[in-house]
């Protein structure tokens, strides 16, 4: 295959990797949405508002919690029989379970079934959202064009992030303004569920004309599969595994009360209209568009560790500038907080999955990365919004919010000095890795028949 050639299916790959995510995301974030604002209502009736609105967020912390599941069943596959056809079927499972549950009769028609047919079919929207990351990144990253701008070209699949959380609220926004608020309680809302239908076959016919990454046909024709990658992984690198998951901590609990807790806080205890909300939610994602790959540039002139320590600085930093903002009710400083929020998140966003990505070798990198990546669903995203729901009933004050924030940011930024940087690593090699197990990469690995 000629230079050409090589490049032409290196931007493919990353193509493919980010439309994937972002139809991903986009119905990820489209439950969390519509849980904030219908779905305590819907389903969970018979509850005062408080217990509503934590029994609606359960079902999306239940999403959060089969992420990691869905990460290791992925990631077993994704180092055994490719990263390609491992993301086709992540795509699938993703985009059915979306489309059923615009289809999911209330409280009213079925009573409970109604919820409990909400969180089966969430929880296999983590599975297959905690199955895709680790292999879009691996898609995008792991072709030699990219060796001397992985931060960037890795950017790109969590630059699906906003632009799928764009697409989401454009859709609710759209769906709210065509009729009435009860109209949009009723029907309205499950219009963007089914809209997924298309995104789903668009996302196939991209995935599928995607060819297998250079890395990991490099490590079959070297016979050096994992017979068993999860296992390994957390065998052999169980402390890179601990720390992703820590620095996350203070990016992804965030991002979900910036976007999600925002929703059912501004409303309810702001007063706030949920269609001005959504319009500084959906400007937030805009700019996310352009600070996302920005900061994955920046991430490979100054390195990936110091761009993800100053990003934890300035989350710390922002925790209680943010609700002061937002409790001012004064729409310029509602604004501001909102648009300020997604891109001081991105600072840690748009270097974490190179950097996490070139925490592990290829011959367990799916597994490995999206292990670590996705517990934080369980200890930071996913609790985030009952948390900040929690502490505000007890405390009374969004200040008990912000300090919340401050410290995870404070984990984060604590556990990324602990984690290499191995940016200028050979990434297409399992040569010259240590595992914590006092073994070596070869010593673990078999042919695919094995």
């Amino acid at each position: 295959m000629s230079d050409a050639d090589i490049a032409r299916h290196a931007r493919r790959a990353v193509i493919a990797s980010t439309v994937g995510t972002m139809i991903e995301w986009y119905d990820f974030y489209l439950y969390g949405l519509v849980a904030a604002l219908v779905f305590g209502k819907l389903y969970f009736p018979s509850q005062d508002p408080y217990s509503a609105t934590l029994l609606a967020f359960s079902t999306f912390f239940l999403g959060f919690v089969a992420r990691p599941v869905g990460a290791m069943i992925f990631g077993h596959f994704g180092d055994r029989i490719g990263r390609k056809g491992t993301l086709v079927a992540t795509l699938l499972l993703m985009g059915i379970s979306t489309v059923l549950i615009g289809l999911v009769p209330t409280y009213e028609s079925i009573g409970i079934w109604g919820a409990v047919a909400l969180t089966v079919l969430r929880m296999l929207q983590g599975i297959g959202v905690g199955g895709e990351w680790g292999g879009a990144i691996a898609v995008a990253t792991e072709w030699s064009k990219f060796d001397k701008r992985r931060g960037l070209a890795a950017s790109w699949p969590q630059f699906g992030s906003p632009l799928g959380m764009l697409l989401a609220v454009a859709a609710l926004t759209l769906t709210s303004w065509a009729g009435s608020p009860e109209w949009f309680e009723t029907i309205g809302w499950r219009i963007p569920f089914l809209i997924s239908a298309v995104l789903i076959v668009v996302g196939l016919y991209i995935r599928l004309g995607v060819l297998e990454t250079p890395v990991f046909q490099q490590i079959q024709e070297k016979k050096q599969i994992a017979r068993t990658p999860v296992l390994e992984a957390v065998r052999g690198y169980w402390r890179e595994i601990v720390l992703t998951c820590l620095i996350r901590t203070g990016q992804q609990a965030p991002f979900v009360l910036f976007t999600t807790f925002l929703l059912a806080y501004g409303t309810k205890n702001l007063g706030l209209e949920r269609s001005f909300l959504f319009n500084c939610v959906l400007a937030a994602a805009a700019l996310s568009l352009f600070t996302t790959p920005l900061f994955g540039y920046l991430s490979d002139r100054i390195g990936r560790k110091r761009m993800y320590l100053i990003g934890a600085f300035m989350m710390l930093a922002f925790a209680f500038p943010y609700f002061w903002m937002l409790d001012s009710k004064i729409p310029f400083l509602v604004v501001l907080a909102i648009l300020l929020s997604l891109p001081i998140h991105d600072m840690q966003y748009a270097p974490q999955a190179a950097f996490i990505a070139e925490s592990f070798p290829p011959s367990v990198r799916y597994s490995g990365s999206s292990i670590g990546y996705q517990l934080a669903s369980i200890t930071s995203g996913g609790p985030a919004p009952m948390i900040a729901a929690w502490l505000l009933h007890t405390y009374g004050t969004s200040t008990a919010i912000s300090t919340y924030i401050a410290v995870i940011a404070a984990i984060s930024f604590t556990s990324a000095l602990f984690l290499r940087d191995r940016s200028q690593d050979d990434y297409s090699t399992n040569e010259g890795w240590v595992r914590e197990d006092r073994g070596t990469v070869s010593a673990s690995i078999a042919s695919p028949s094995a």
